[in-house]
């Protein structure tokens, strides 16, 4: 049984994907980081979907089952023109399932925080407006949370006076529900409950994006009885920070990692 694709920017995703070996212990996971152009929320929509389509066609030449754009820019600007029929596999998003999620959370002010492109492109406003009509959303840019994740940088005096300045609009609102919608960001979950306070649910939708794909597999017969390989994650830049960070998010020393080229 072919294993199920997930790309990202970074090592973001591998929350994601860490999400999926949990849900799903038989299946085993193809990661792709695209760490060479990273980050991809800075750049135009034109570009990110042209970076989209050529991860999703090298998960593709891998013999994948389906695919996971854990990335949430892509998934904002550029999942909306891949369509399954295109690519004879199931492409899952991770928006979707996170904004249903905080919808179900709030009580009735939803924050989002995000890349540049995915706050522009309101899809998560849109995405949590779908759920629950009713509710306030207000989203934040926070662009320097991926750089300072990427560094290793989460418990850095610094990451604590950047997370401050972000989301004090947030607090001065009084959100009760906060989106971290970039999926650098959950790494960032004790310092973002830290700063907004006990009382806001953070919604991290990589554990609902893997019940989704178990769900789509499950009703195509695609789920998988047992592991028959281990996972194998590829990056596009030689990176020792990735390798660092997808250990420590995996927590296991023994990855397969390799260095690949998807230009």
């Amino acid at each position: 049984m072919s294993a199920i694709g997930v790309f990202d920017s970074g090592v973001g995703g591998l929350t994601v994907a860490a999400a999926l070996e949990r849900r799903l212990p038989a299946e085993s996971i193809l990661y792709l980081g695209d760490t060479a152009r990273l980050p991809y929320g800075t750049k135009s929509a034109a570009t990110v979907s042209r970076y989209t389509r050529r991860n999703v066609s090298f998960l593709l030449e891998r013999g994948v089952k389906a695919v996971v754009v854990a990335c949430n820019t892509a998934s904002a600007l550029a999942l909306p023109y891949l369509h399954p029929d295109e690519w004879g596999v199931p492409v899952c998003g991770v928006i979707e399932p996170g904004a249903e999620q905080a919808a179900r959370a709030s009580r009735g002010r939803v924050g989002v925080i995000a890349t540049e492109s995915t706050v522009h492109s309101g899809a998560y406003a849109e995405a949590i407006h779908r759920h629950g009509a009713g509710l306030e959303v207000r989203s934040v840019a926070c662009p320097l949370f991926v750089s300072l994740v990427e560094e290793g940088w989460q418990d850095d005096p610094i990451t604590a006076e950047v997370a401050r300045r972000y989301l004090a609009p947030l607090r001065e609102e009084g959100v009760d529900t906060l989106v971290l919608g970039c999926t650098h960001y959950p790494l960032l979950r004790p310092l973002l409950q830290e700063t907004m306070g006990p009382g806001v649910a953070l919604i991290d939708s990589a554990e609902a994006v893997a019940a989704e794909v178990a769900a789509v597999l499950g009703g195509l017969g695609l789920l998988a009885a047992e592991r028959r390989e281990e996972s194998h994650f590829c990056f596009t830049d030689d990176n020792v920070r990735f390798q660092r960070l997808a250990r420590a998010i995996l927590g296991r020393e023994d990855l397969s990692l390799e260095l690949v080229d998807v230009s």
